[in-house]
């Protein structure tokens, strides 16, 4: 099979995270033109509509034919993926087709495993984690049971749900204080960019708290606040990953919020962190545990809590699509290390085929065993014509 040429570069995105997503793409496009690739660009407006992007846009209104080039010749769009039950249709559109899908959305329906099923049902190859790993490396509570589970170290954590909170809220604010200390970090168990978060010093400070969180999600995740240090590692392969150099981040705000991320000019970051040899070893061996405990694919940045005052060490969550804005840590800490953007994104591109091709081999033991032509909901004819049921 030939190697991916033209890359479809996924943006926008419903989420809250949409304008992260825009500025991301655009450092990102950059990066593969200068590494040689054709760039398809796809902007997916906050409306849900799906549009080919730098003059070569779909017709307005018209969501982008995923899986049918004979629907996207009827509607005078240019589909994305290749494929269809026309086949003239779908020669016909074959110079616009992806070879390869580099996601660069945040958050909602595009980092939480919908897209990855979406583009596996296509067969279609993408960069990134696949549905698992991406539905849990988006999913707090999920993540956080799962790291738990494998022996990795993380903060006291309790969780609740919108019901919950709507319910009764002070009931649950109760419960909270009776596990915890203040300050205690509120967060909706699936979004990114620390949109939904808030730390909570206070019971008073607690039931907005809680009520902001429910608005994003029906699940809320309640973490014990930690005086910390913020590290963070990128992580690059499949099956056998590779950690970059650990950076710390220091926020210009109390934590690490969404303006502190993308507004606020007194945020920094240092690579690589002043930490010892030692503690810089284990952050990177837990960096790449977590990947592999987690089935992560392609890339992630894990982050970590130092505790200041004790020293502990906390691993704080994995993110499957890290930002790529020019202030984003997951490309800083590749750089520090040799590793250019252009030749990062290539990588990247490079690791999404290797695990496209792995599943292809996995669809065709599938195929090969799949039950005979005749067969149908699971049953085998008899000899005597009658049909055998798969239940009693």
């Amino acid at each position: 099979m030939k190697e991916p040429k033209r890359i479809a570069v996924l943006y926008g995105g419903v989420s809250g995270e949409h304008e992260v997503s825009v500025r991301s793409a655009q450092s990102v496009m950059r990066a593969l033109q200068e590494a040689g690739y054709d760039v398809l660009p796809v902007y997916i407006g906050k409306d849900g509509a799906w549009r080919l992007d730098g003059g070569r846009q779909l017709s307005p209104g018209a969501a982008l034919p995923m899986l049918s080039g004979a629907e996207g010749a009827a509607s005078g769009g240019r589909p994305l993926l290749p494929g269809g039950s026309d086949s003239a249709a779908s020669a016909s559109t074959s110079d616009s087709a992806a070879d390869l899908v580099f996601p660069v959305l945040h958050g909602t329906l595009g980092e939480d495993g919908a897209l990855q099923g979406l583009l596996e049902v296509a067969e279609m190859p993408y960069v990134g984690s696949g549905v698992l790993g991406s539905a849990v490396g988006m999913d707090k509570i999920a993540q956080k049971l799962l790291l738990r589970a494998s022996g990795l170290p993380v903060v006291d954590f309790a969780t609740t749900t919108r019901a919950e909170i709507r319910r009764d809220v002070e009931a649950v604010a109760d419960r909270l204080e009776r596990g915890f200390e203040f300050p205690m970090f509120v967060k909706p168990a699936n979004l990114g960019s620390s949109v939904g978060i808030t730390k909570a010093r206070t019971r008073a400070e607690l039931r907005p708290a809680l009520l902001a969180a429910s608005r994003y999600d029906r699940r809320v995740i309640v973490e014990q606040g930690v005086d910390a240090r913020e590290l963070e590692v990128s992580v690059l392969g499949n099956d056998e990953p590779a950690a970059s150099a650990v950076g710390e981040v220091i926020p210009g705000r109390e934590f690490y919020d969404y303006e502190a991320k993308y507004a606020d000019a007194g945020s920094r970051t240092e690579v690589p962190a002043n930490i010892p040899a030692g503690l810089s070893e284990r952050v990177r061996g837990l960096a790449i545990e977590a990947f592999l405990a987690l089935d992560l694919a392609g890339m992630a940045r894990v982050d970590f809590l130092l505790d200041r005052h004790t020293g502990d060490l906390y691993l704080s969550e994995a993110n499957t699509i890290p930002g790529f804005t020019d202030i984003s840590m997951f490309a800083k800490l590749w750089g520090a290390g040799g590793l250019d953007f252009p030749a990062l994104v290539s990588r990247l591109v490079s690791l999404g085929w290797e695990r496209y091709l792995d599943r292809q081999l996995s669809l065709a033991t599938v195929r090969a065993d799949s039950l005979p032509p005749g067969d149908s909901a699971g049953g085998r004819p008899l000899e005597d014509g009658s049909a055998e049921s798969g239940s009693p």
